[in-house]
């Protein structure tokens, strides 16, 4: 650990429970402090109402986006304030408040932390932290597969599914019958996201994407306009390898409960209790 004055290891802080934080110190990493971001942000109207038709609402795609890549940018500026090398267990959190109707709070918390071997570069090529929702298991595998996180890829899409007609409601009354403007409309914005996630993985070059996951969520907008949100870790492919040596706690804390690093949460205004993004999707059905 670093010691900056005499013998005595310097203060941090980490939401890294005691099992992570071991395999971390076996990774030849160490936590530098628990970094955040946040943006509240106003989402703006969808003006084009088309009922019957399947569409992306754009304006509510861009400010979705652009709410959580504020709050990851904050968080990556006080990482780089640390001098950290790179931020794990990145989690997204979306709160709506009572005094703020119409607005999301997007919040981003994770460990700040920073290799002990300083001969060895885990940034991105920018300078920048790198960014990953691995918890401390997961990043002490990861490195044994001589792979490095690069960054949390995002991609999303908030999508209007067409409503039947009442003819077409009508026709198809007490029949199995596929839905093939619902089936078809969920498939687009699912693949938008993920198609939005790849572009993202490869803008910093990466070799691929580990953990993927797609959430949906709906906000309040009706039941026909839902969001899909991908996320996953962007990797590089390099000779950044761990020592031989096998941390005797791996197979305990492999088998520990998963954190949700990854589940988008939603905070109610009124109690305060969290959901995850798929107990609080809305259902596009008619």
């Amino acid at each position: 650990m670093r010691t900056p004055r005499g013998d005595k290891p310097a203060f941090f802080t980490s939401d890294l429970s005691v099992n992570e934080y071991y395999l971390l110190e076996q990774a030849g990493f160490e936590p530098l402090g628990f970094v955040m971001g946040s943006s509240f942000y106003h989402i703006g109207i969808q003006w084009t109402i088309m009922p019957f038709q399947n569409y992306e609402l754009d304006v509510l795609t861009q400010a979705l986006y652009h709410a959580r890549e504020n709050a990851m940018a904050r968080m990556e500026e006080e990482a780089a304030l640390l001098d950290a090398d790179g931020i794990v267990g990145v989690r997204l959190e979306v709160g709506e408040h009572t005094w703020g109707p119409g607005m999301v709070e997007f919040t981003a918390l994770g460990t700040a932390v920073r290799a002990l071997d300083r001969s060895k570069d885990f940034r991105k090529k920018s300078g920048r932290p790198f960014t990953s929702d691995l918890t401390g298991q997961q990043f002490w595998t990861m490195l044994r597969t001589r792979c490095r996180p690069l960054e949390l890829a995002m991609g999303n899409c908030v999508y209007h599914v067409g409503r039947r007609g009442f003819r077409q409601s009508l026709g198809q009354f007490g029949k199995n019958v596929e839905l093939p403007n619902y089936t078809q409309g969920l498939y687009t914005a699912r693949e938008l996201a993920l198609e939005r996630l790849q572009t993202e993985a490869k803008r910093v070059e990466a070799n691929g994407i580990v953990g993927v996951e797609v959430q949906q969520s709906n906000y309040g907008w009706g039941s026909h306009v839902i969001e899909f949100f991908a996320i996953g870790t962007a990797v590089d492919r390099e000779d950044h390898v761990l020592p031989e040596a096998t941390a005797p706690g791996l197979m305990l804390s492999l088998n520990d409960a998963p954190r949700g690093s990854r589940v988008l949460t939603r905070r109610s205004p009124t109690t305060g209790n969290t959901t995850s993004g798929g107990e609080a999707a809305g259902a596009a059905a008619g």
